[in-house]
């Protein structure tokens, strides 16, 4: 006669099977980000769902249930860079000097700029301008930014340091040109984008 199941061995069973699946998921997830990350960083935000969803290994149900849309797969991706761009931002602004601030920004995104071409590609993509993308996290950093980034440039321009024809949308130009920096070896990539940077720098000075 077979032996009696305890209850608590059927709990303790199903428990372990949660358990495993969490896990899975979780290393699903994982492997979706870090190869999302590696090739957002490499080739830009070209790169489709499916890719992605092939070379992390898993089905693109699995990739979408995760990430409803490529936006969200954004955000995620780029979490930590936009911690570190918000940072950059308002240190910018709060320095007492708008003009030493506003190089200050130049510089260390234009740093960020060579590192991970497919955060700026974001940053700078007019797709985070539409509906469709307006109640993103994503979308709502960028805006942020942009707009201090407007503030900051208006009381460099005020303190006769930053040349008065400036708009915003130079900086979003010096961004899109730095990504030719993605083809230069990894080992020379900050200094030269520290060279762009302070040759944009110099162009922008009244």
């Amino acid at each position: 006669m077979d032996a009696p199941v305890h209850l608590t061995q059927v709990r303790s069973t199903a428990a372990q099977m949660t358990q495993m699946l969490r896990s899975d998921a979780r290393d699903n997830r994982d492997r979706v980000l870090a190869v999302a990350r590696e090739l957002f960083a490499e080739r830009g935000l070209d790169v489709t769902m499916r890719e992605i969803a092939r070379r992390a290994e898993v089905g693109p149900a699995t990739l979408y249930r995760r990430f409803p849309s490529k936006t969200d797969l954004v955000g995620a991706v780029f979490a930590d860079e936009v911690r570190l761009c918000t940072t950059i931002v308002d240190e910018g602004c709060a320095d007492t000097d708008p003009w030493r601030g506003f190089c200050s920004v130049i510089e260390q995104v234009c740093v960020l700029n060579g590192r991970n071409q497919g955060f700026v590609d974001a940053f700078t993509s007019a797709q985070f301008d539409t509906a469709q993308f307006d109640a993103s996290d994503y979308a709502a950093h960028r805006r942020a930014a942009l707009a201090s980034l407007t503030a900051l440039a208006r009381r460099a321009q005020a303190a006769g340091r930053l040349r008065a024809d400036f708009t915003i949308d130079d900086l979003i130009l010096v961004l899109l040109a730095g990504r030719a920096l993605a083809s230069i070896p990894q080992h020379r990539r900050e200094a030269a984008a520290r060279r762009f940077a302070a040759l944009a720098i110099d162009a922008f000075r009244a």
